[in-house]
């Protein structure tokens, strides 16, 4: 861990040097070439409960079973004001919601929050605020309609997140978006939320814009932390940011009271992650 998450830092290194210099990509290992596509990997997680398929999904990412145009990860760029001074903020994210599977057999794999912590913990990444989930939308090159589904009893099942991945990619091939281009709006985002801390067990969802704009899904921690809806996405951010080309940790920031309301319209955190359980590592 402690040579990924310095690997991870040497390439911010690079990043802070100029505009010019690679984007980040995920640390995870090379893709086994014997390892299952995405279609294996959902049939196999069909019938498992919750915790057991994440476990699943857990072990594909940390194994390198993500496709290679997920894992370089694409330059966000947003304003905020405090007083009277202007910043700007630079952070990277994947260009697209957390898949397991190649390049040409992937499926988008909804999480409960504490799996989505592991992930990130994995990779030294985080999980974005809902400020964040506006200014990726806002710089994506592919923006595409939510596309609901009936609800009903089998909506947090692998089928229906089958089902939802199948329309989505279908949209992605009728509009012509190429693998690694930023997309967004098919997704309501798994967020970090300030108002967490006050509503422990729950998770923080935002997001699924309208091609006008406007989030479906306004900012809730209504849901239990079990409840992973197909609709759900993990978008995962590099932990190193830019302000106002300084280097700083994004969640340092999101706990500064004097930065923090650059990136959250909620308050300043406590702890800017999900509890994840010992042993969860």
């Amino acid at each position: 861990m402690k040579a990924r998450r310095a690997s991870w830092w040497a390439v911010l290194l690079c990043l802070a040097c100029g505009p010019g210099a690679p984007a980040p990509v995920l640390d995870l290992p090379h893709r086994r070439s014997d390892a299952p596509g995405g279609t294996e990997v959902a049939r196999d997680v069909r019938t498992l409960d919750l915790e057991s398929r994440e476990e699943r999904i857990f072990a594909e990412v940390s194994q390198g079973n993500v496709p290679t145009w997920l894992r370089r990860l694409r330059r966000v760029e947003m304003t905020g004001e405090l007083g009277a001074r202007k910043y700007r903020v630079t952070f990277w994210v994947t260009p697209d919601y957390l898949a397991v599977g190649s390049d040409d057999d992937y499926v988008l794999v909804p999480l409960s929050p504490q799996t989505a912590q592991r992930i990130a913990d994995l990779v030294g990444g985080s999980l974005p605020t809902p400020r964040m989930v506006d200014a990726v939308w806002a710089s994506a090159r592919a923006r595409l309609a939510p596309i609901r589904i009936e609800p009903d009893e089998f909506m947090t099942t692998v089928r229906y997140f089958e089902r939802h991945d199948r329309l989505v990619q279908g949209q992605r091939m009728l509009y012509g978006v190429p693998p690694g281009a930023l997309v967004a709006g098919h997704k309501k985002d798994v967020v970090l939320s300030a108002t967490l801390s006050a509503n422990p067990g729950k998770v923080a969802i935002y997001g699924w814009h309208r091609l006008d704009g406007r989030p479906i899904q306004p900012l809730s921690t209504i849901l239990g932390e079990g409840w992973v809806g197909y609709n759900h996405g993990i978008r995962l951010v590099d932990r190193g940011i830019l302000l106002d080309g300084a280097r700083r940790d994004l969640s340092a920031v999101l706990c500064d009271p004097e930065f923090a309301p650059l990136l959250s319209d909620d308050g300043v955190f406590a702890e800017a992650r999900y509890p994840v359980q010992r042993g969860g590592q």
